[in-house]
């Protein structure tokens, strides 16, 4: 129950679904496949990089900025990866992981009564940072059954009123890469109604079947609009050590600098030399884990359709799609809330991260970033669901 002195703008700033799941799976037991977090850790080299600068006494401020190695190892990745030059001292912005870029970014831009253009479902920081701002979401949607961008729909949501577009791509929770046409659309909306953009990429690397993830940065009119996010989190498998990064031109970055330093101040000494590390050096492991996430992918997609469900399979991030009604329920949140007391496992329904619930009613998201066996674990105990519904 709320207080009698909660500010009107907290409607989205609740106790979030994956606490509540991940406390339920706690509580009963069950194979968490909810919260999006891999249950291994990222690159040995990186981990002793960080233990090592513990060692070595970095565990006092760094500047407001980051690092130095770091924010040249970021510029150097973007560059490397995406093609876009950025100057590490003025272009490049280290942050408490991408969640924090996207809050300060947000608080930076948005006024009250400014319109927000997002794809619709979002994740869920999303809808906080534009209702603490004062802002007004405007969902463009990804809906089922086949998830994919309506373009006169994208060209409806802008207006006079519209300030910033935020695009996710790929996309948390269906899966999808947005394609170089979707881009091009987007881009050419964005600079004929003169708008700042702002793309969440955290799961850059994590692509699969030849799908191609391209930057809305790297199209024409848009590297002087655009705040590029990403983090180590995703890539690396470090979700705990929350060290993201913003990279734009200096005019913006130092805007989202001014609101981050009253936010965090400064994110994580000792991870800082450690993630450098691994951008400079981590290429092939990343390689190599995205296509054994690929693997599990398949493993899921797998176990999944053997006990009744048919799941969408993504071309990016670690998390799928499936629509629960061949399992005789029609709410994801019900689902979601009877499954760990059922057969001991946990999914995310669809639904939390839509303004139009109904679009997101049957739909639930499974991680399938965790280890072989625990996957095969979580498909026999959702067998149980198709025994119980065959008979």
């Amino acid at each position: 129950m709320a207080s009698p002195w909660r500010a009107q703008r907290l409607t989205s700033s609740t106790t979030t679904i994956f606490a509540e799941m991940s406390a339920l799976a706690v509580a009963t037991g069950s194979v968490n496949l909810g919260q999006g977090f891999p249950d291994s850790d990222g690159p040995a080299f990186m981990l002793e990089a960080a233990r090592q600068a513990i060692a070595d006494g970095v565990n006092q401020y760094p500047p407001g900025r980051g690092i130095a190695p770091l924010r040249q190892a970021i510029a150097a990745h973007v560059l490397r990866h995406r093609g876009l030059a950025y100057d590490p001292d003025t272009e490049v912005l280290v942050t408490t992981g991408a969640t924090e870029a996207l809050a300060a970014t947000i608080q930076a831009y948005v006024d009250p009564g400014d319109e927000v253009i997002a794809l619709e479902p979002f994740y869920d920081s999303y809808a906080a940072s534009i209702d603490l701002a004062g802002g007004v979401r405007v969902g463009v949607g990804l809906f089922g059954p086949d998830f994919r961008l309506d373009h006169a729909e994208l060209a409806a949501a802008f207006g006079p009123k519209t300030k910033l577009v935020l695009i996710n791509s790929p996309h948390n929770p269906t899966g999808v890469v947005l394609g170089e046409d979707d881009l091009a659309a987007i881009a050419r909306l964005a600079v004929e109604h003169d708008v700042l953009v702002v793309t969440d990429e955290v799961y850059e690397h994590l692509v699969f079947d030849g799908a191609v993830h391209r930057s809305l940065a790297s199209f024409p009119g848009m590297r002087e609009r655009t705040i590029r996010i990403s983090s180590a989190g995703k890539t690396f498998s470090a979700t705990g050590w929350k060290i993201g990064w913003a990279t734009g031109p200096a005019a913006l970055i130092d805007e989202v600098t001014a609101v981050k330093q009253f936010l965090t101040y400064v994110s994580g000494a000792p991870f800082q030399p450690a993630v450098a590390r691994a951008l400079e050096e981590g290429d092939a492991w990343v390689a190599a884990a995205t296509r054994d996430l690929q693997d599990r992918r398949d493993q899921l997609a797998e176990g999944l359709t053997s006990v009744g469900l048919d799941p969408v399979v993504p071309q990016g991030t670690y998390f799928m799609t499936t629509d629960v009604r061949p399992l005789g329920y029609d709410d994801g949140t019900a689902f979601c809330r009877d499954l760990p007391h059922r057969v001991g496992v946990v999914a995310i329904p669809h639904q939390v991260f839509y303004d139009d619930v109904e679009a997101g009613r049957p739909y639930v998201r499974w991680a399938f970033c965790k280890r072989r066996e625990v996957l095969d674990e979580a498909v026999r105990r959702l067998g149980a669901l198709r025994r119980a519904a065959a008979s």
